[in-house]
């Protein structure tokens, strides 16, 4: 019986290129600003440290580490650092209006009917906590915040490492086989899979299910049924 659904954010519940093409431009653009502005503050000298910490840097220019940065946000690197400041930088452009996080049509919908039906809902994504708050807390479909009870980072462990999952389900109180974890990425749904959590790939775009694929593929929430499974 699954009791707890488990879901990534890029490609399963949002578009990709809502990531791509609003927010790390918007984070791009004002990065530097950002670092000069607020270089004083307990949070960002934190996260300044551990970019410098990740990159094996004794000591480092505020320069050097914006341009390290902005290196991190053109390679889409997975760093933890640079997450959390980019979630404070999206922070003004949610508050100010500018965007609206993008959601599938169908997606609301479907997590208010698992909530209903007792099911408890988690997100884990390479995102910040911060920044994933922000995220369904600002989105195109209202504040769906109330519909998660936790939500999970980097900071428990690489999305690809079936340790991560394991500490997820820990932290949850669950045992992983009453975890459901949906993702559009083969190798994170591999990790989860092998702590022992049910999986299911999400395949957006028409007809982008893999021949022979590992996991249950679907096209969007619709065909998740939880109770099936």
């Amino acid at each position: 019986m699954i009791s707890t659904i488990l879901t990534d954010i890029e490609g399963t519940t949002s578009s990709i290129d809502f990531v791509k093409d609003v927010l790390f431009p918007y984070a791009r653009e004002r990065l530097p600003a950002y670092i000069e502005t607020h270089e004083d503050t307990p949070e960002v000298q934190h996260w300044l440290h551990e970019t410098a910490r990740e990159e094996g840097l004794v000591s480092a220019s505020r320069q050097e580490l914006i341009d390290l940065l902005i290196e991190w946000i053109d390679a889409d690197r997975k760093s933890t650092a640079l997450k959390a400041l980019q979630g404070m930088i999206w922070q003004d452009g949610y508050a100010s209006g500018e965007f609206r996080a993008h959601i599938y049509p169908e997606v609301p919908a479907r997590l208010r009917a698992w909530q209903a039906a007792g099911k408890h809902l988690y997100v884990y994504s390479s995102g910040s906590v911060e920044a994933q708050k922000l995220f369904f807390g600002h989105s195109e479909a209202g504040d769906l915040t109330p519909l998660f009870d936790g939500y999970f980072d980097t900071r428990t462990g690489p999305k690809r490492e079936a340790a991560s999952y394991v500490r997820i389900a820990h932290e949850i109180g669950q045992p992983p086989a009453s975890i459901l974890f949906l993702s559009d990425i083969a190798a994170e749904l591999d990790a989860a899979r092998s702590a022992g959590m049910h999986t299911i790939l999400l395949a957006r775009a028409p007809g982008c299910c893999p021949k022979g694929a590992d996991h249950r593929c679907v096209a969007d929430f619709e065909a998740i049924d939880p109770d099936s499974i």
